[in-house]
């Protein structure tokens, strides 16, 4: 007997949950229309599985200004029937991510973040769901950088690479897939390489089927298949919904049939949820009087459109911090500057948002040498893939890398090459200072021995504000601090 599944998937919602105007004048995405896309499907298809691959929170003042508690209120009426956690999951801490585990109405599921006292687990690993007489096994895999966003909580710890993630696969299937099991899922937020790695060494024995993934904000057309594994994403934010079509043989135990889709969300294919709305205006109506206030202007908009280029929002920030400090260099993470555009009009919401990791920020003494050891390893040939760390430079840098030989063909500091023998302090904020040696492949001992690191900023946001509201019309512009060659 041949039975139909549909699994829909979301990740990385980011706090999305507002629609945006697209092309054509056309509305697109915003949580309401999602949740009515996913109500409309329920109505339309006898077996469908909602799955959430990671990364509900952060990116809008709505989920920021409550703690994640205004995005779980909503997704507990989007209802999705299995969730495994993403790293920004653990932001607000692990002790209220497991305050708001109590306050979601859906499962939560995560096999390798653990205690490191007594080594349980602080999620169930995995979840069967039983639909329609068949039996689909979900498990959940976490990126290894909850050890960065965690690094304070020593209590808490995760498996570190794929091949333990692979083997803890390996584990929960030979203990709990049986043979009433017809589907086993991998739910993860490792992103798209690490998913291709994790396919790689899955034993076809597991019987793992699928793997629904998240974390690198991939936008596909098909799936990639990796070792006889379908992978796939939903990119980022509302706009869009992943679905499977799936037609299973109850009798010979295999799928016959998989069809998969990037569905778009707007106001052409789908309806609007009153509930959802409702929600987001009650929380919405508390922020808007807070953050809708202007804080500065722009001379123009500015963008940030990759992580992996020097930008002119990058240089600005990099700039703002470095801005009449004790240090020389400010090192500004890539990844801590959220949108891709912003201004001319800046509003405190349009600031929080941007910068959403309000973090202090550490001074610290390197030698030149150690400083090119640090830059030539955030130029490693994982950076252009936008898996790892990367910087913008406050004024003053200039950094010539050539991808074809790996080198850097210049490295100088206000127009005068960067020596060994040189000494520079540099400053980076606390995420980064916290994983130094994992960020810079530098050991930190002889940093902290030369000078011992302190804070130099307690709130990067206080100073970008005081900043803004004494500064109007801002500019900044690419200006070869970074420059790549092939």
């Amino acid at each position: 007997m041949q039975k139909k599944l549909t699994i829909l998937h979301i990740n990385d919602i980011h706090g999305d949950f507002l629609p945006t105007r697209g092309g054509f004048g056309v509305f697109k995405g915003g949580l309401s229309r999602l949740s009515g896309y996913v109500k409309k499907v329920r109505s339309e298809e006898k077996n469908v599985i909602l799955a959430n691959a990671g990364d509900m929170f952060r990116g809008s003042v709505i989920d920021s200004e409550f703690m994640g508690l205004s995005t779980i209120d909503m997704m507990n009426t989007l209802a999705p029937d299995v969730t495994t956690i993403g790293n920004h999951e653990i932001d607000y801490g692990i002790a209220h991510l497991l305050f708001l585990e109590k306050c979601a109405k859906f499962p939560i599921i995560n096999a390798d973040l653990f205690i490191t006292l007594n080594n349980s687990r602080l999620f169930k690993p995995y979840l069967n769901i039983d639909i329609d007489g068949m039996r689909i096994m979900f498990i959940g895999l976490l990126t290894e950088e909850v050890i960065s966003s965690a690094k304070s909580e020593r209590v808490i710890g995760t498996y570190i690479d794929v091949e333990e993630a692979a083997k803890e696969v390996g584990i929960i299937s030979d203990n709990y897939r049986t043979k009433d099991t017809d589907m086993l899922v991998l739910l993860t937020h490792i992103g798209i390489e690490k998913d291709r790695q994790l396919a790689s060494l899955l034993d076809p024995d597991w019987g793992v089927d699928m793997i629904i993934g998240g974390h690198s904000h991939t936008f596909m057309e098909e799936p990639e298949v990796v070792n006889g594994v379908p992978i796939v994403q939903a990119g980022t934010g509302s706009g869009q919904i992943g679905r499977f079509d799936i037609v299973y043989d109850d009798v010979e135990k295999r799928i016959v049939k998989r069809e998969w889709r990037l569905q778009p969300i707007d106001e052409r294919t789908a309806p609007s949820d009153p509930v959802v709305d409702m929600i987001i205006d009650r929380y919405k109506s508390q922020t808007d009087a807070k953050y809708h206030r202007l804080v500065t202007t722009f001379a123009r908009e500015l963008t940030h459109p990759s992580r992996i280029q020097e930008t002119e929002m990058g240089n600005l920030y990099a700039d703002i911090i470095q801005y009449e400090s004790s240090f020389d260099i400010m090192l500004m993470g890539s990844g801590a500057i959220r949108k891709k555009a912003m201004g001319p009009v800046v509003e405190y919401q349009d600031m929080t948002e941007n910068t959403p990791f309000d973090d202090a920020v550490y001074m610290l003494k390197v030698t030149g040498g150690e400083f090119r050891r640090m830059i030539q390893y955030v130029m490693r040939d994982e950076a252009w893939e936008g898996h790892t760390e990367f910087y913008q430079y406050s004024k003053g840098v200039r950094i010539v890398y050539r991808k074809s030989t790996h080198k850097l063909e210049e490295l100088s500091f206000r127009g005068k090459e960067i020596e060994d023998g040189d000494v520079l302090l540099i400053a980076m904020q606390a995420y980064h200072y916290n994983n130094f040696e994992k960020f810079f492949n530098v050991p930190i001992g002889p940093i902290k021995n030369r000078m011992r690191p302190r804070v130099v900023v307690t709130s990067f946001n206080n100073v970008v504000e005081e900043f803004f509201a004494t500064n109007q019309g801002l500019d900044a512009h690419v200006e070869g601090r970074i420059t790549i060659l092939d």
